[in-house]
């Protein structure tokens, strides 16, 4: 009845053209579902110096980019289940039975007081109740740095985040799913992937909402489940 008593005083809209939803359980409109920049097959991996592979079901530009600001800077935190579904649906495409739990790649303590939620940790909380299986905070950023985003070169983000991330005991042996919400030349999910194998982890992939810079084309169709 909760649920029922939301859509009805705030009816889900798609979280990429934000038209609203006609059917209730429906993560996007069929428009969306039709012309989104889906990543299929070999063009939805993409490997790292520390990760085995790293799978997302979208390529980052047009709408895809627009609503991921939404999402980060904009508050529209609700956005997390409908993301958080398309990266548990491409794992079971593309990585099912490699891991044991689901992690993410967390901010820093000022970034999660200014924006107020950790949109990385959402996803992949979604996901891993998608995918029955723990979310996990095996990671810790331990200072604030300069956003990624804000960088160019791929040597200045390496340096970026190189040292910044702390890892439990918790983490070993398990085989882990590591989440984030976009891979671009892959340094942040690398540095924490090489922080989880040091504290002992058995294995990390990973898997982000949407990928920046590909050098292979996209697939223009999809149809989400």
């Amino acid at each position: 009845m909760g649920s029922a008593l939301l859509d009805l005083l705030f009816p889900p809209r798609c979280p990429f053209c934000r038209r609203l939803l006609t059917e209730r359980h429906a993560l996007l409109c069929p428009d969306c579902q039709r012309t989104l920049p889906w990543l299929e097959g070999d063009s939805a991996r993409r490997t790292g110096e520390f990760f085995g592979v790293c799978v997302s079901p979208l390529a980052y530009r047009g709408p895809v980019r627009e609503a991921v600001h939404r999402y980060k800077f904009s508050g529209s935190r609700s956005y997390a289940r409908p993301f958080g579904q398309l990266m548990a649906q491409c794992v079971r495409d593309q990585l099912d039975g490699r891991f044991d739990c689901v992690t993410w790649a967390p901010l820093s303590a000022r970034r999660l007081r200014q924006r107020g939620y950790d949109q990385a940790r959402l996803l992949a909380e979604e996901a891993a109740r998608v995918l029955e299986v723990p979310a996990l905070p095996l990671l810790n950023k331990t200072r604030d740095i300069p956003p990624q985003s804000g960088l160019e070169e791929a040597g200045q983000r390496r340096a970026n985040v190189l040292g910044v991330y702390r890892a439990p005991d918790a983490a070993a042996g398990l085989r882990v799913l590591l989440a984030d919400d976009v891979v671009t030349t892959g340094s942040t999910l690398s540095e924490c992937a090489r922080t989880l194998l040091t504290a002992g982890a058995a294995e990390v992939v990973c898997v982000t909402l949407a990928q920046a810079r590909k050098d292979r084309p996209e697939k223009p169709r999809k149809t989400a489940k």
